[in-house]
């Protein structure tokens, strides 16, 4: 059994997003994990970096004043689950201020003496993202993908280990029929089947 923390961020109810989140969910549960379900829309997130935070950034004394209810979830997830839609090629505003707000120095990663980053998620052993991207897969290589890398590469690199990392995502949703999102839900259960 695990920890898992899933951030969602998706404000429409009635979206395939929010089908995709309640099979995770419903999933880990049945499957006896702990389940945070941490819906940033639902609960209010605000996502605005205020300028007393900024200045604050690097002091861990400090730093998770305004924000520590969502710095102890993420401390205490032994798995985190990244549930959004891509916009703009980007993260939805409230997930990226989520990063920008909660993984700090001292919760994500630590800042040595000399100024080295060091990981410090040292309880997270697995991640994944589930994702819906407007544009096909062809277009968005050729923009680079900025949120696969980041969560591949980034957040992933927050752990003190190599942790598996999926990365599950329906591409070109805008053209998607039933048919499409049906498999990609079958795919979504299946990658969760394992843990």
């Amino acid at each position: 059994m695990l920890k898992v923390l899933v951030l969602y961020a998706n404000p429409v109810r009635a979206s395939f997003g929010s089908a995709l989140h309640e099979q995770v969910v419903s999933g880990l549960m049945s499957r006896g994990h702990a389940v945070d379900d941490c819906d940033l829309y639902r609960e209010s997130f605000d996502p605005i970096l205020r300028e007393d935070e900024r200045i604050d950034y690097h002091d861990t004394n400090r730093n998770r004043r305004e924000v520590f209810s969502y710095t102890d979830r993420v401390l205490a997830a032994e798995a985190l689950i990244l549930i959004y839609p891509v916009w703009n090629e980007g993260f939805p505003a409230i997930l990226k201020g989520f990063f920008d707000r909660v993984f700090i120095p001292g919760v994500s990663f630590k800042i040595d003496a000399e100024g080295r980053v060091e990981p410090n998620l040292s309880n997270l052993k697995r991640l994944s993202a589930v994702c819906t991207y407007g544009a096909s897969r062809p277009i968005t290589f050729l923009l680079g993908d900025p949120p696969k890398r980041v969560v591949k590469r980034l957040i992933r690199s927050m752990a003190k280990r190599s942790v598996p990392c999926d990365y599950l995502a329906c591409y070109g949703m805008d053209q998607a029929t039933d048919e499409d999102r049906k498999r990609f839900l079958d795919k979504v259960d299946r990658a969760f089947g394992s843990w």
